[in-house]
């Protein structure tokens, strides 16, 4: 957000990304809407977490209904408890925040490098290494005596985080790895995407994201017993499909199939919305070149950014 020039009290709001709906969207809505296949079940659920899977190169995908309820459930299954501890970026929006204290457990934050605007691996290995200590089978914080079990990078505004540094300090501690790659979807760290890097990965469809079924979000990871869990959990855990049985308490978490619907229809432009992403990041980084003060987030060697800037 800026202040007009010529008028500094009305501030001009620059969003993150704007809706596109450009080919079927109409189609596939008002199929839902003519057959009353509306709700949490439908082709389009289906269909729209399997090309989420295909595109990221995840074997399972859930699709929820908001990244929120998707971060609540990844660390769920995770096996992130009550009064445990979770690193995460501390530049970012609430969410990833909100949803490990949903758990039970409590935030901690780690700041940013300044090349790439990520969570810093350095910082989290310092706060691992020195600030942490191994007892009994689980790393523990020292200041708190909570136990660490899981880091929460956030790839923010089209990204990756340096990924290889953190993966290599979770598996040597044995933490889980829960990726928020909402702003990321189709960036690549090492030639792998976003939110397929780690354990288990969390995107949005906000109307704010590069595509978007309006709200809703997307579970994607190869362990197969997670996914299974995920769907069970945000299908209100129910234990019999026509009986009203329930073992333990679900969440009313499934992302509709109009929803959905627009989802595949976004699906099917994403690369050339990405395309359009990457041209519109060089011209502002054109249009900032030689403002003393202004520089535009860089793009590291190993990733491809949806951004577009060029390699530092």
């Amino acid at each position: 957000m800026h202040r007009d020039p010529l008028n500094n009290q009305q501030p001009i709001l620059i969003p993150l990304c704007v809706p596109e709906m450009r080919d079927n969207e109409w189609t596939y809505v008002k199929e839902c809407l003519d057959t009353n296949w509306v709700s949490s079940v439908g082709r389009f659920v289906d269909r729209f977490e399997d090309l989420m899977a295909d595109y990221t190169g995840a074997k399972h995908a859930v699709a929820t209904a908001s990244r929120t309820a998707a971060l609540h459930i990844a660390l769920l299954v995770a096996g992130v408890a009550p009064e445990d501890e979770v690193l995460v970026s501390s530049l970012t929006f609430i969410a990833p925040a909100n949803a490990i204290r949903y758990v039970g457990a409590w935030p901690v934050f780690v700041d940013s490098e300044p090349e790439y605007w990520q969570m810093d691996p350095e910082r989290v290995v310092d706060f691992l290494d020195n600030g942490c200590v191994w007892r009994d089978g689980a790393l523990y914080n020292k200041a708190t005596e909570r136990r660490v079990t899981a880091i929460l990078p956030v790839h923010i505004v089209g990204h990756p985080c340096d990924m290889e540094s953190i993966l290599e300090v979770a598996r040597k501690y044995g933490l889980k790895v829960v990726e928020d790659a909402t702003e990321s979807l189709g960036a690549t760290y090492d030639g792998e995407m976003a939110g397929q890097i780690g354990d288990i990965g969390c995107f949005s469809f906000n109307g704010n994201k590069l595509i978007t079924t309006g709200g809703g979000g997307m579970i994607v990871t190869d362990n197969e017993e997670w996914a299974r869990r995920a769907k069970y959990l945000t299908t209100q855990a129910k234990d019999d499909p026509v009986e009203y049985i329930h073992s333990e308490i679900g969440y009313n978490y499934r992302l509709t199939n109009i929803q959905a619907a627009l989802g595949c229809a976004q699906m099917e432009h994403l690369d050339s919305y990405v395309e359009t992403k990457q041209r519109t990041a060089v011209a502002y980084a054109e249009a900032i070149d030689g403002f003393s003060g202004m520089t535009p987030m860089k793009e590291a060697s190993r990733a491809r950014a949806v951004f577009g800037f060029t390699q530092s």
